[in-house]
């Protein structure tokens, strides 16, 4: 599950950049991308809750440390190039 949120949030990611540059309107793309970097951090989330109800402390010990760096890592980069639209928008309109 947390790969087809994850591919659905990249997909509306380059949607929401897609719009943009073609000068449409991007916010719900830009909603949708954030909202699926959001539900695949918790989909993650929730597969560690299950590790640790079962007990399965060699997966948790392999795995956890990586993915919370890169789950920091992409859920920052998310934020940015969903936002980054937004930001461009309103420095052209200051720039006016």
């Amino acid at each position: 599950m947390r790969l087809i949120l994850g591919i659905i949030a990249i997909a509306a990611t380059y949607l929401n950049l897609f719009r943009y540059a073609t000068g449409k309107d991007y916010k719900w793309a830009m909603a949708m991308g954030l909202s699926f970097t959001a539900l695949t951090v918790v989909a993650d989330y929730s597969m560690v809750a299950d590790w640790v109800k079962v007990e399965d402390w060699p997966a948790l010990l392999d795995v956890v440390p990586k993915m919370a760096a890169a789950l920091w890592v992409l859920t920052i980069l998310s934020i940015l190039l969903n936002t980054a639209p937004l930001l461009l928008e309103l420095k052209s309109k200051t720039d006016d």
